[in-house]
């Protein structure tokens, strides 16, 4: 059974939405078989789909084509990950760093920009 590309992406939940789906097609940030395609391409059993996200290349091959959205605990059924371990670390890493920069504010408190002002004068002092 083939299949759109974009509509498959979003049944076997790669993707929230089927216009998401294009998008990241049409970006070129999903490949079948390492080409850049269009939305519009028809899947096979067998193909890989590479997906890029935030510097790491997640890889899947297609096991059986589907009609429509699959429930999460299915989509075993449809598609197999195939990713290397190296690549689920620079994820992981890129992950740890978000949630990292996250935990911060950004912007001093007052104590914070004081302590701040008399490091700077003491340091300009040597």
């Amino acid at each position: 059974m083939k299949i759109r590309l974009d509509k498959y992406l979003w049944a076997v939940r790669l993707s929230k939405t089927r216009s998401q789906a294009a998008e990241l097609i049409n970006k070129g940030r999903v490949l079948i078989n390492d080409a850049l395609i269009k939305p519009s391409r028809e899947t096979k059993v067998g193909d890989i789909i590479t997906v890029l996200k935030h510097g790491a290349q997640f890889k899947y091959q297609i096991l059986a084509g589907l009609e429509k959205r699959v429930g999460a605990p299915l989509v075993k059924d449809y598609l197999l990950d195939i990713t290397e371990p190296e690549e689920i670390e620079k994820f992981k890493a890129y992950q740890l760093a978000q949630q990292n920069y996250r935990q911060t504010d950004g912007k001093p408190t007052k104590k914070d920009r004081r302590e701040l002002d008399r490091f700077m004068d003491d340091w300009s002092d040597n």
